[in-house]
C-alpha cells in the first residue's frame, strides 16, 4: 500500500442553514480544492456521504449532482456512501484505501446534511431508522433511549451512584461547551454551567437536554492523495498512519452497551496499522453524541480503565492542556452533528490542529490525532488516526 496524504480539508458552519445540502457540500468542496493547490479537473473520483437527503429535500441520487456542481471530470466516479453517523469516516476511508492501492492518486471525499429542515419529530424517527427495525424501531426505542440505557447500565456495572454519573456527565458537557466558545463553526459558541444542564428538560432518563448533541446542517470536505504528489502540492501534508472499522449487531445482540465491541476492533485495528498506542495519541475528536457516550469512547480507546473515565471532565484531563486532549472543535454536543458530515468535520478538526492552525483552541505540540465515528445502534465503528 502506498502511503496516503490529506492535502486541503474544509468545513462550513455547523448549525441551522438556508442552503440545500448541494450549495454546502460544493462550498466545502471548492474550498477543500482550493486550499489543496489543485483544480477540479485533477480529481479522480468523489467519495460522498449523504444519509437522509429523501428525507430532507425529497432528493436521493446526489453524488453525481453534487461532481456536476463541483465541475469533476465525467471519467471520475461518484459514490455516495450511508453509514448512519459514520458515513463521512466510512467514505473517507474508503477514498484513502483506494489511493493506497494505487486506483487513484488524488480524490475528494466527505459529506453533507440538513437534519435541520426536518425538524425534530421527523428527526428523531429517521435517525431512529438506524437501529434495527425488527427488535428495536418497533419497540419505540431512540438513540436517546439507548444511551440512556447505557447509563444506567454504567452506573449498576460499575458501582458509580447515578447521582454522581449524572454530574461526571454534566461535566463532559460542560467542557465541550466551553471548547465551542473557541471555535467559529460550532453550532453552539456558549459556555453553560452545572445548573444549566442538571436542570435541563429530560429526554430519556437519566438523560437531559444538555446531554444531548443537536441535530445541525453543515458539509465538510477534503483531499486525500498519494503522498508522494502531496509534497509537491502543500507545504505540510498530514498522513493517514492507520485506519480500522468494525461491524457488531442489533443491541439484542450485543447485550452490554457499556463496551462498544466494534469501537474497540477498530481502534485496534487502527494502532496496529500506525505502530501506536493510546498514549502516543495527543488529540481526539470522538462520537460525543450524548454525554455518556464520550466516557464509554474513552475507555473503548485504552485511554482509561473500564468503569474509571467517568470523572475525566469534571478532573479537567480532557480539556485543552489536559491528559489527552477531547474534542477540541467542541465535538458533536458543541460543534454539532449533521450526521452525513460529521466524519469529515472531525478529520478537518484533526488535520488542522497537526497543522497548528486552530488558533485559541490549538493543541500546542500536537503530532498524533485520532478520530471516532459511530454509527447506528453501535453497529459501526470507524477510526482514523493521522499524523503530522
Amino acid at each position: 500500500m502506498r502511503e496516503v496524504a490529506v492535502l486541503g480539508v474544509s468545513m462550513t458552519k455547523f448549525g441551522v442553514s438556508e442552503k440545500t445540502n448541494l450549495e454546502m457540500f460544493t462550498e466545502a468542496g471548492l474550498e477543500a480544492m482550493s486550499n489543496s493547490n489543485i483544480e477540479s479537473k485533477d480529481v479522480e473520483a468523489l467519495f460522498f456521504g449523504n444519509c437522509l437527503g429523501d428525507f430532507e429535500e425529497g432528493q436521493m441520487h446526489m453524488a453525481p449532482f453534487a461532481h456536476a456542481e463541483l465541475g469533476l471530470p465525467m471519467s471520475a466516479p461518484a459514490t455516495r456512501f450511508e453509514s448512519a453517523c459514520a458515513t463521512a469516516t466510512v467514505a473517507i476511508r474508503h477514498a484513502a484505501l483506494l489511493v493506497g492501492a494505487g486506483v487513484y492518486d488524488v480524490v475528494l471525499a466527505g459529506g453533507t446534511e440538513r437534519a435541520t429542515k426536518m425538524g425534530t419529530p421527523l428527526a428523531t424517527k429517521t435517525f431512529a431508522m438506524a437501529t434495527q427495525s425488527q427488535h428495536e424501531a418497533r419497540a419505540g426505542l431512540t438513540f436517546p433511549g439507548v444511551f440512556a440505557m447505557a447509563a444506567h447500565m454504567y452506573s449498576s456495572k460499575y458501582g458509580v451512584d447515578l447521582p454522581e454519573l449524572k454530574k461526571n456527565m454534566a461535566e463532559v458537557a460542560i467542557k465541550n461547551h466551553y471548547h465551542g466558545t473557541l471555535n467559529p463553526k460550532a453550532h453552539f459558541q456558549k459556555e453553560i454551567d452545572l445548573d444549566t444542564v442538571l436542570d435541563g428538560m429530560m429526554v430519556a432518563d437519566p438523560l437531559q437536554l444538555f446531554d444531548c448533541c443537536p441535530f445541525s446542517d453543515g458539509a465538510s470536505a477534503l483531499v486525500l492523495a498519494e503522498a508522494g504528489k502531496a509534497k509537491d502540492l502543500v507545504k505540510k501534508p498530514i498522513y493517514v498512519a492507520g485506519m480500522g472499522q468494525a461491524s457488531a449487531g442489533s443491541l439484542y445482540l450485543q447485550q452490554d452497551v457499556t463496551r462498544v465491541k466494534a469501537r474497540e476492533t477498530a481502534v485496534s485495528q487502527a494502532y496496529k496499522e500506525a505502530g501506536v498506542g493510546p498514549d502516543d495519541i495527543d488529540v481526539v475528536e470522538l462520537h460525543d453524541c450524548f454525554t455518556i457516550a464520550e466516557i464509554l469512547a474513552l475507555e473503548g480507546f485504552g485511554f482509561y480503565e473500564f468503569g474509571k473515565a467517568h470523572d475525566a471532565a469534571a478532573k479537567r484531563e480532557t480539556y485543552l492542556n489536559g491528559k489527552v486532549v477531547v474534542n477540541p472543535s467542541g465535538g458533536l454536543k458543541s460543534k454539532g452533528h449533521p450526521i452525513g458530515a460529521t466524519g469529515a468535520g472531525q478529520v478537518t478538526e484533526i488535520v488542522e490542529q497537526l497543522r497548528g492552525e486552530c488558533g485559541p483552541r490549538q493543541v500546542e505540540g500536537a503530532r498524533i490525532g485520532l478520530v471516532d465515528t459511530l454509527g447506528g445502534d453501535l453497529g459501526t465503528v470507524c477510526n482514523i488516526i493521522l499524523r503530522s
